[in-house]
């Protein structure tokens, strides 16, 4: 009985030390523990943050979809999805829904299985597309013998847009050359033609062009005479954005209090889109989660040890005060991305258009920067009026990289060539420093159906 009693004993005891360590753990926000395992690539900034997925813990796969699409929902806005869902939900669709049901985004991507995930965060087999295209000889006989598993080659398929690739798009730039006469990026939006956008603040910064005479920083703040000088040269000044329309913050009270630091939403009082693109980004999703700022050393890819606990927000590439965006397009960049990619730029051809460019010895907007790729110019809408912006969110073109061609490589290059590069993965490495080995048969195919339907019938005169 005494025996007993201690095996009782023994169990309450670890059962109560469970029950704190785990108590522990919640109040302390240990996720770690919980986590059923490691979550892919593209999320792995937010891995700690369960309920950025897992908003109601009961809710089931419809809460783990709701939270892909509010994510996600401006990618899946400007893709001209192959595979909507509306597809699946067509009742002539049904048994391919038993087959693959692409009505969900956790079909295809799990989380929380290293294991079985491969690019793109892809969790089932490569071959997925065997389940509905089986019969793709029937009406390709050109993709007889060719392996369902290459279905997502470069150059070839993209599950969710396949613009670049799509049959009357190839045929249209069949015959392009390597590179374009007329290579030129879009000229980003005047700065005078923010006075346009809805809510921009034009009472209070007119565009009257200020010089370092006209700064109005406090009396009580102590004034840097470099700060002022570069701050007069920027587009702020030209605009008539003076020290305190950033500085001075007006408090709950009605008062207006000096900030030595403001904070993003000052940026987005005028910047709206680009505020918005930056915290969809991976530079700023933690933020917008409310998480800490994403430093360099968090990332997954190879960063400068020098820049590993530096904190990303508008002003780590942007500066505090000159917002030089030439230094944001290349500088900014390099002082943190130590991968091949990057090491490889200032010795490549793109650079060498860049360098000329800032260097006066070529036109304007013709240089190729990091951001001329991975932050393209686009028509943005800002309330009802058009502009050319940056693009601050570089998911929208950086994989598939197939989703550049269009906004990116053939404002200077022809698509065959373009294909071509971005499916020679050592090309990307070397950034591009050569000519591609690498040659994918999409145009080819398109050829040998033109000359096919051109053929005259057997028997015809």
């Amino acid at each position: 009985m005494q025996k007993l009693n201690k095996i009782w004993l023994v169990w309450i005891i670890l059962t109560l030390s469970s029950v704190m360590y785990l108590s522990y753990l919640l109040i302390a926000d240990s996720s770690e523990v919980f986590s059923p395992g490691k979550i892919s690539h593209a999320h792995h900034q937010v891995e700690m943050q369960c309920s950025t997925c897992h908003t109601d813990p009961l809710g089931g796969a419809d809460v783990i979809q709701e939270a892909c699409v509010n994510c996600h929902s401006d990618e899946l806005k400007v893709s001209d999805d192959s595979h909507p869902k509306s597809k699946f939900t067509d009742p002539r669709n049904v048994s391919r829904v038993k087959e693959l049901d692409a009505r969900v985004c956790v079909t295809c991507h799990t989380e929380h299985r290293p294991e079985i995930t491969s690019k793109m965060g892809v969790t089932i087999p490569q071959d997925f597309c065997f389940k509905c295209h089986s019969d793709i000889e029937e009406d390709r006989p050109s993709h007889a013998g060719m392996k369902f598993a290459d279905c997502a080659t470069a150059g070839c398929h993209n599950y969710h847009d396949n613009r670049a690739l799509y049959e009357d798009f190839l045929e249209k730039h069949i015959d392009e050359p390597k590179n374009l006469k007329m290579a030129k990026n879009k000229t980003i939006a005047d700065v005078h033609k923010m006075t346009a956008v809805d809510n921009y603040p034009v009472d209070k910064y007119p565009f009257k062009k200020l010089t370092h005479q006209n700064i109005d920083i406090p009396s009580t703040v102590n004034a840097d005479a470099l700060i002022a000088e570069d701050w007069s040269m920027t587009a702020h000044a030209q605009a008539g954005v003076n020290c305190t329309a950033c500085h001075e913050v007006r408090q709950k009270s009605g008062e207006l209090k000096w900030i030595d630091i403001p904070a993003r939403e000052v940026c987005k009082t005028c910047h709206i889109s680009e505020v918005k693109g930056f915290l969809t980004g991976k530079h700023g999703m933690r933020l917008n989660l409310g998480l800490s700022a994403m430093t360099p050393g968090m990332s997954l890819i190879p960063m400068k040890s020098t820049s590993h606990n530096k904190e990303l927000t508008c002003n780590s590439c942007h500066g505090a005060h000159k917002f030089d965006v030439k230094h944001a397009a290349v500088e900014a960049c390099l002082n943190c991305h130590n991968d091949k990619h990057s090491q490889n730029y200032k010795s490549s051809s793109h650079y060498k258009t860049w360098y000329m460019e800032i260097n006066g010895q070529r036109n304007k907007d013709s240089g190729v920067s990091c951001a001329t790729c991975h932050m393209p110019r686009k028509e943005t809408f800002v309330g009802e009026h058009e502009l050319i912006l940056s693009e601050h969110n570089q998911n929208m073109n950086l994989r598939p990289n197939d989703k550049m061609l269009r906004s990116v490589c053939m404002n200077c290059h022809g698509l065959g060539f373009s294909i071509n590069a971005l499916a020679d993965e050592k090309l990307v490495k070397n950034n591009f420093n050569g000519l591609p080995q690498v040659h994918v048969q999409s145009i080819d195919l398109v050829k040998q159906r033109l000359l096919k339907r051109r053929k005259p019938k057997e028997g015809s005169q």
